[in-house]
């Protein structure tokens, strides 16, 4: 006998606590003050705008370590969900006890970030994709713009140490 499949906002809320989950994992992604939007299985990071992560005020610009960790906790926050997805799909993680089922986070071996140009005071935006993921290494790569998808400020390469199953 089949089971009726779950109503949508119950889905969407098991999604949406394990994101959190995850996220409130790393102190510093509060630090920045960054959040992350889900459509699915697709996550968009949000860096909103605070004067805090100004590094040339006489541009003003922002400041390049903290848009490069901005690209760096969505690269690791991505991969991390994507491990996650087949999981928490599959109903074998509960977002109830989340801090001690959810997967230990990937660490970073090296992170290659190309600033294209000034990041302007105001909201930035990042995608990552993974280009591979295996038992011990991953490959991301990361994109960041502010008001048009189309033209980057920064973007980025990571490869990552899996975590033991």
């Amino acid at each position: 006998m089949t089971r009726p499949p779950e109503p949508v906002q119950v889905v969407k809320q098991r999604r949406d606590a394990a994101l959190r989950a995850l996220v409130s994992g790393v102190p510093y992604i509060g630090f920045l003050g960054v959040r992350f939007e889900r459509l699915g299985d697709e996550l968009t990071a949000v860096l909103p705008f605070q004067d805090k992560l100004i590094g040339n005020p006489l541009l003003p610009a922002l400041h390049g370590g903290a848009t490069s960790a901005f690209l760096e906790v969505t690269a690791i926050v991505e991969l991390a969900w994507a491990t996650l997805w087949a999981d928490l799909e599959a109903g074998r993680i509960d977002p109830d006890l989340a801090e001690t089922m959810l997967p230990r986070l990937p660490k970073t071996i090296d992170f290659t970030v190309d600033f294209l140009r000034t990041g302007l005071p105001r909201d930035a935006y990042a995608r990552a994709r993974v280009n591979r993921s295996g038992r011990r290494y991953a490959s991301v790569q990361v994109e960041g713009w502010q008001d048009n998808r189309a033209r980057p400020f920064i973007q980025a390469t990571g490869h990552f140490l899996m975590p033991d199953a």
